[in-house]
């Protein structure tokens, strides 16, 4: 069943702060929500808190990680910051809290030879408990948290979409995305692929205000002498792919498609690889990020 991109979600933003004591699990806790369709930023300077919640509309709801070595860190701020935000009615934002046992996260450290962030000068334990008290004012004011002293990955990532209320559907949704390389490379993207070696229907005057989902701009760009042998392999790459993912626990997979514009051969290009996946996996979304970002340059 194909799903519509386009469709417009009434329902707020969610947001999910991660945030903890280093080595308690953010990284993974970020993946697992990456893995749920989130948009993940980790380590996110908090003066650009509010830019990157408040900036343009967004498909995807984001998990935001946070922790003592983002720029400006400190707890009574942030948890202003937090607060503001759960006044504003397109906002669902939530905190999650990650802690550990002093022992655990020791033998974390020592097995994996990272240096804790506040251990460069003093013993690694004291390094841990100086963190533990200058995120305590978030430990008490957090929405959820979760100890990951005696919990295995899988455990972690069961307690941790529970708590959340996320499913697992059991079926991964793919999501094939056009793009422009002028407005930067999608941060979600799984996999990405560069069809700017393609013939340009840009530089056709007929061919230009149109995109890549009419007839005559697809059909210009498949006239191209390599567009059947990429397209075939494409295929062959991407469609053994889909399960092997899901069977490492990916619910959410991006494929991602770019061109100059993002207007004509990626939107062509990913029209096609949609429709051609649509017929072998269940849950499939066609969005075209950047197509309709530069109306006048198409005139």
């Amino acid at each position: 069943m194909s799903v519509s991109s386009e469709k417009k979600v009434q329902e707020p933003l969610r947001v999910v702060l991660v945030t903890g004591l280093s080595g308690a699990g953010r990284s993974t806790a970020m993946k697992v929500l990456e893995d749920h369709g989130f948009e993940a930023i980790d380590n996110l300077p908090l003066n650009l808190l509010d830019l990157v919640i408040g900036g343009q509309p967004r498909r995807r709801p984001l998990a935001v990680g946070i922790d003592i070595r983002s720029r400006n860190f400190s707890a009574p701020p942030l948890l202003e910051h937090i607060r503001e935000l759960k006044k504003r009615p397109e906002l669902d934002v939530s905190l999650v809290f990650l802690d550990c046992s002093v022992d655990v996260l020791e033998r974390r450290f020592k097995e994996t030879r990272r240096r804790h962030p506040l251990s460069e000068d003093r013993p690694l334990k004291d390094g841990i408990l100086a963190e533990r008290l200058l995120v305590a004012p978030l430990q008490a004011r957090a929405d959820f948290a979760i100890d990951s002293s005696d919990t295995t990955s899988a455990d972690f990532r069961q307690n941790l979409t529970s708590l959340l209320g996320l499913e697992e559907s059991g079926v991964m949704t793919v999501q094939v995305m056009s793009f422009s390389y002028r407005f930067g490379v999608p941060r979600e993207a799984d996999l990405m692929f560069d069809v700017r070696f393609l013939r340009n229907p840009h530089y056709d005057p007929h061919l230009r205000p149109l995109s890549g989902k009419d007839k005559v701009v697809s059909d210009y760009v498949r006239e191209d002498p390599d567009f059947s042998s990429f397209a075939s392999r494409l295929k062959e790459l991407v469609i053994p792919l889909l399960a092997r993912y899901q069977q490492e626990g990916k619910n959410y997979l991006t494929i991602a498609i770019g061109c100059t514009g993002g207007r004509h051969r990626s939107v062509a290009l990913t029209e096609w690889l949609g429709s051609e996946l649509d017929s072998v996996w269940p849950q499939i979304i066609v969005a075209h990020r950047d197509m309709d970002k530069e109306p006048d340059r198409y005139k």
